[in-house]
């Protein structure tokens, strides 16, 4: 009786860990793995949007660059150089987008006196890497990208980095660093931490609803890719950040809560902005009001002088 016991409950103990198993494979795939939009697709959006304009994009001075990024891979970029100046906006893309969804921002900048470097994060478009991290990794790409341009266009230069969604919790925890070579930021629909963002999207995708799956999670991906959640919080690095940022986020967004961007405006001390607008889905704020955000990035450079 006892062995016939010791034996059923081996049975359950293995079907746990092989559910348990495929379960944490699974979720974890869906987050190193996630599907990129294909790149045919971004283009002939921003074409019929007309926020791609091919012939400008043709025709602009321009520089393909290569960067080295100490994760081991090339990082994909572009430096637009329509102005003569030598103050100029990184624009980080969200995830399973490119450079090419950027590329409304370098015109938008071209307006406000800047050129702009537009590149494809680890895993997106023509850059290297096998995982997404979500702002683990990509940080440390921004670093090698923002010190090459540093080395274009000089230590006293105007630089400033733009980001968008992913892009932008990217930006902010780049920010939070000790080495950041940047004088603004410009933080668009970003999450403020992504434990957090994570049991919302579990929450509102997964059919195990509940924080233990979070922690299955974290487990895997510990293992498979060297992180967990708890290491992708903007809101852990706020108090380290002493730059001027502009916070923009979009009310109808349901993907990025945007009491996540109202956390981090009041966690930021010292020079900082904050537009909420009314209008846009989410990574949409621009799209769906592209003449008022222009006036709100001006005002932004305008009152802390960095225009």
């Amino acid at each position: 009786m006892k062995r016939r016991v010791m034996y059923i409950t081996g049975i359950v103990s293995s079907i746990f860990t092989a559910i348990f198993t495929v379960f944490g494979i699974l979720v974890t795939n869906r987050m190193m793995y996630l599907k990129i939009k294909d790149s045919e697709f971004i283009l002939q959006r921003e074409t019929l949007a007309k926020r791609f304009d091919r012939q400008w994009y043709e025709t602009v001075r321009k520089d393909d660059i290569w960067i080295p990024s100490p994760n081991g891979y090339n990082l994909r970029a572009v430096f637009l150089r329509p102005l003569d100046t030598t103050r100029t906006v990184v624009i980080c893309h969200g995830v399973t987008e490119n450079k090419v969804n950027s590329i409304k921002y370098a015109r938008l900048f071209e307006r406000l006196g800047f050129n702009s470097v537009i590149f494809d994060h680890r895993r997106h478009g023509d850059s290297g890497g096998k995982t997404t991290s979500f702002g683990f990794y990509e940080k440390i790409d921004l670093k090698e990208v923002v010190a090459a341009v540093r080395k274009r266009v000089g230590k006293r230069a105007l630089v400033g980095i733009h980001g968008e969604s992913m892009g932008a919790a990217t930006t902010l925890l780049y920010a939070g660093t000790y080495e950041d070579e940047a004088d603004f930021y410009i933080s668009d629909c970003p999450f403020s931490d992504f434990s957090e963002q994570l049991l919302h999207i579990i929450r509102t995708e997964l059919p195990l609803k509940t924080a233990m799956s979070l922690r299955i999670a974290n487990l895997f991906l510990k293992i498979r890719d060297g992180y967990t959640s708890a290491a992708v919080s903007p809101r852990e690095v706020m108090k380290y950040i002493d730059k001027p940022v502009l916070f923009i986020h979009s009310l109808e967004d349901k993907f990025i809560l945007p009491h996540m961007t109202e956390e981090l405006y009041a966690l930021k001390k010292g020079d900082k902005m904050m537009k909420l607008f009314e209008k846009g889905a989410h990574a949409k704020s621009y799209n769906d009001n592209p003449e008022e955000y222009l006036r709100v990035v001006q005002t932004f450079l305008n009152r802390f002088r960095l225009s």
